[in-house]
């Protein structure tokens, strides 16, 4: 049976992840480091910001030391915010997809993006009530596409006594992804896996169990088949 339904975040709920990189891009230029877009989707959307900026910095022949990545973290945080101050930065059909889900079913979120940017565009698009558990950056051990964010949240959706089946509960729920290290992250935790072609091309996410383009061609029925068939 189906049990929970649990969302990526930037490229899934949010077309947030062209402020990330606008925001990473005026972040690394201070250091002296230029990041194109196409470096950014290739090699870096997958991590969350600790794993993003250590894996530039490396690249990049610079230090990265735990202090360094700290302090571009905290300036990304800071300077976040007012990109989506007052904008609805939500995919077109994600509200109303949402809100059908969330009658249904219990939602959950597991997420590279910090808690806070998360909390602030849920709560500025009126549905931060339709998900139960929200698992963001720095709230697991590691990062996508380490199975923890998604186990995490099965983990606490189970604790909230809304997810049964004790170590096969993940097999009940279904991910919805929009990249391969998502994708990774989801199936490694036993969970099966839509993937929305909202950052890349559907030939780069067949590691999924369906590719769609949109949010709007999903239904608790097809995730339900999904289920089924796993």
């Amino acid at each position: 049976m189906l049990h929970a339904i649990v969302f990526d975040f930037d490229g899934v709920i949010a077309d947030s992840e062209p402020l990330h990189l606008e925001v990473y891009q005026q972040v690394l230029s201070d250091r002296g480091i230029a990041l194109s877009s196409d470096a950014y989707y290739d090699r870096y959307l997958g991590y969350d910001d600790v794993g993003g900026f250590k894996a530039v910095l490396t690249d990049h022949g610079r230090p990265a030391d735990d202090e360094t990545v700290r302090e571009l973290v905290e300036a990304k945080a800071r300077l976040f915010p007012a990109l989506v101050d007052g904008r609805n930065v939500l995919f077109p059909d994600a509200a109303a997809v949402i809100r059908e889900f969330a009658d249904r079913l219990p939602l959950a979120i597991a997420s590279g993006a910090l808690p806070h940017e998360i909390e602030l565009i849920l709560t500025a698009a009126g549905i931060r009530d339709a998900f139960s558990v929200i698992v963001g950056a720095g709230q697991t051990p590691r990062s996508k596409p380490s199975p923890d964010p998604y186990a995490r949240a099965v983990e606490l959706l189970q604790e909230r006594g809304l997810v049964a089946g004790g170590a096969d509960a993940a097999a009940g729920c279904v991910a919805i992804e929009d990249s391969k290290w998502g994708i990774l992250s989801a199936k490694a935790a036993g969970l099966a896996c839509v993937a929305v072609t909202t950052s890349y091309a559907a030939d780069e996410l067949t590691d999924a169990d369906l590719v769609v383009h949109r949010l709007g061609e999903l239904t608790v029925d097809v995730m339900k088949g999904l289920v089924a068939r796993a």
